[in-house]
């Protein structure tokens, strides 16, 4: 098929002009297609008209029967027709291909196999997506920043990073996703199933990379290396928090004083000094350094939790059960590791890195 409408940025030709002038638009960030409901702007048409869907509530439209190359074959989509049916199992199909290529499971066979590794496969579908494993072909390809993908399913997942569009509801909450997967682990939360279990401590999870993180700490298994200094983490984002320190990134600013951190974390930490501030200004001066506070007095402010061995004041319960773990010597946080056990989950977390 000839090509003749090449694109002088990157070489890839076009059968019809009007294609290659869409195509310029990954080069030339064109997006000449806006949204009037919130001003996005789009390279596509098309692309526009499935973004509006999100402010309409409008499904997509239905296929109408004249324009189905069979007819016959369509309406069996609306009459649940299944005339094709499995003497093993008694499942049913529309289409005799389909179960031709289902009966492959009863018997095991794999007839397309793959001329570059040992794998086979039971429907020639597959195998050729399997083969763009090692071609490193990528022919669904977004025409609005140009990425490309193996699967034709995965491009219309990538395409609503675009649109906005997150078609996948929660009935229980009305959480909306972009992925049916997403609405799937987050509607565990709901249930409060977790069917991912580690064999090791019996720990259960709601998602199956959750459970791969946690079993690096029996494994101690750290796949993600710095190229700075070498250190080696098992999280991902662990190596992208550490990485910052090199960078001399502090991306978290505290509003109050406007001092700036790498760490999330370290910046919650940073806050308690004017939460403290605040505290003390709204109870007055009597408490300011004072490890001790009359029982009366106690009882007057509320909110305010002491200790009754150092009689040291606290305003979170939840601090005052930390700081009585000096006087019991209580550490039920440990190391599945080294069995090293300590007072404090954060430190335990410290520990493990």
């Amino acid at each position: 098929l000839k090509k003749p409408h090449e694109c002088d940025l990157c070489g890839k030709a076009f059968c019809h002009r009007s294609h290659l002038i869409r195509h310029q638009r990954i080069h030339t960030g064109k997006k000449p297609y806006k949204c009037d409901e919130c001003g996005k702007a789009f390279s596509q048409s098309s692309t526009l008209a499935q973004h509006q869907r999100m402010h309409t509530g409008e499904k997509a439209q239905i296929l109408r029967a004249s324009d189905s190359p069979s007819l016959v074959a369509h309406q069996r989509i609306h009459a649940v027709e299944k005339p094709f049916k499995c003497d093993e199992c008694g499942k049913a199909f529309r289409w005799i291909s389909r179960l031709s290529q289902h009966q492959l499971i009863h018997t095991g066979e794999k007839p397309y196999k793959c001329n570059k590794c040992t794998k086979a496969f039971g429907c020639s579908s597959r195998l050729i997506r399997h083969q763009r494993t090692h071609t490193g072909e990528k022919p669904f390809k977004c025409d609005e920043c140009g990425k490309g993908f193996v699967q034709g399913s995965h491009l219309i997942q990538h395409q609503r990073i675009h649109t906005g569009e997150k078609p996948y509801v929660c009935n229980d909450c009305g959480k909306a996703f972009s992925q049916s997967s997403s609405l799937i682990y987050h509607q565990r939360i709901h249930k409060g199933e977790k069917p991912y279990e580690c064999l090791q401590c019996g720990k259960a999870f709601s998602m199956s990379t959750q459970l791969t993180i946690h079993q690096r700490v029996h494994t101690g298994e750290r796949p993600y290396k710095c190229n700075e200094c070498g250190k080696a983490f098992s999280q991902n984002s662990t190596l992208f928090q550490h990485q910052i320190i090199h960078a001399g990134v502090k991306p978290y600013e505290c509003s109050e004083c406007g001092k700036a951190f790498s760490r999330s974390s370290y910046l919650i930490e940073h806050q308690r000094i004017h939460t403290r501030a605040q505290w003390f200004y709204e109870y007055g001066n009597a408490l300011e350094g004072s490890t001790f506070v009359s029982r009366k007095k106690v009882n007057t402010i509320k909110k305010l939790h002491q200790c009754e061995d150092c009689e040291k004041i606290f305003r979170w319960r939840s601090h005052l059960i930390i700081h009585q773990r000096i006087h019991t010597g209580e550490k039920p946080y440990k190391c599945n590791d080294c069995g090293k056990a300590f007072n404090r989950s954060s430190r335990l977390t410290q520990h493990q890195k």
